[in-house]
């Protein structure tokens, strides 16, 4: 016990001193994608897990936000270490940022049905920028800039709730060739959701995720989501900030082993509606392989 207490407090002092991070994009469809932006979660599902995910964000705008992320991550055959592989592709416009990192956790059981994890994540952040003329001068500038850094969080489970928090990226980046600037401000994540029995055959799993960054607006997403027959996830989801969206959601699962989703995004706030944009779609594919070993805790299926 008091070495879980020497863990717990390091972590706490950890995620809570940092000052800079890389910002990250934003996910209708978090809830399935939790690996993105917590690393405690690599290994949680007891299962080879794989998931990608495509968003066009804004969609009708010229040069809108497109978003693209992979994710691979398991347990290795000691049940308590967990590793994972995160790479996110952000499009905006004439710009790129690559997000290429390593994840790595380690689970503590706390009760007979309860675990926690804590997560550490680390890579490489890839800014780029194509020959372009900048307005002011003739010459051409470029840019493309790999700068290291590091992660972590905290992920607790059970077979019917979930909580976490962490901040993906410790260190404020600055992408500066002499004539552009680019700034990646800390953001810090909290999570949490549960499942409650509608009947045999439907639950409701409410969930939520906060996003605060630096210079930046807090977020909050609201989401309500249902399971009917062990087969459809449906919900919908509001995003409380300067550019609310209100979303909608649908998964199904093909084969105990693979699953589809699609999310449709609605903006409802003034900077969304201003940009005549037709809504935000993203699509999820989740294939997990493997099977979960019989006689100790199962991590929920829920999550």
């Amino acid at each position: 016990m008091n070495n879980l207490k020497t863990i717990l407090l390091f972590f706490t002092l950890v995620l809570s001193s940092t000052v800079g991070a890389q910002q990250l994009p934003q996910f209708t469809q978090y809830m399935f994608n939790t690996i993105s932006i917590n690393p405690a979660y690599a290994g949680s599902r007891e299962k080879l897990n794989i998931t990608a995910l495509h968003r066009q964000q804004w969609a009708g705008v010229e040069e809108n936000p497109v978003t693209s992320t992979f994710s691979i991550h398991s347990p290795l055959r000691n049940d308590k270490i967990g590793i994972g592989f995160t790479y996110i592709n952000d499009h905006l416009g004439v710009e790129d940022t690559n997000f290429i990192y390593g994840d790595f956790s380690y689970t503590v059981p706390i009760s007979f049905d309860t675990n926690l994890s804590f997560g550490l994540k680390g890579g490489y952040t890839n800014y780029s920028r194509p020959l372009i003329d900048n307005g002011r001068d003739p010459r051409l500038i470029a840019v493309n800039q790999w700068t290291p850094n590091l992660g972590a969080g905290i992920y607790i489970s059970s077979d019917r709730w979930y909580a976490g928090f962490s901040a993906p990226r410790f260190f404020e980046t600055n992408f500066n060739d002499g004539e552009f600037t680019g700034v990646g401000n800390v953001s810090y994540y909290a999570i949490a959701g549960i499942v409650m029995d509608l009947s045999l055959d439907f639950k409701f799993r409410p969930s939520v995720i906060t996003k605060f960054t630096n210079g930046a607006p807090a977020t909050y997403d609201v989401t309500a989501g249902f399971l009917g027959y062990e087969k459809f996830w449906f919900g919908a989801s509001y995003r409380f900030n300067d550019a609310s969206n209100f979303g909608a959601f649908m998964d199904y699962q093909i084969s105990k082993d693979f699953r589809i989703g699609y999310a449709y995004d609605l903006p409802t706030g003034e900077f969304g509606r201003s940009l005549g944009s037709t809504g935000t779609h993203e699509v999820i594919l989740i294939f997990e392989l493997g099977k979960r070993k019989a006689g100790v805790f199962k991590s929920p299926r829920y999550f």
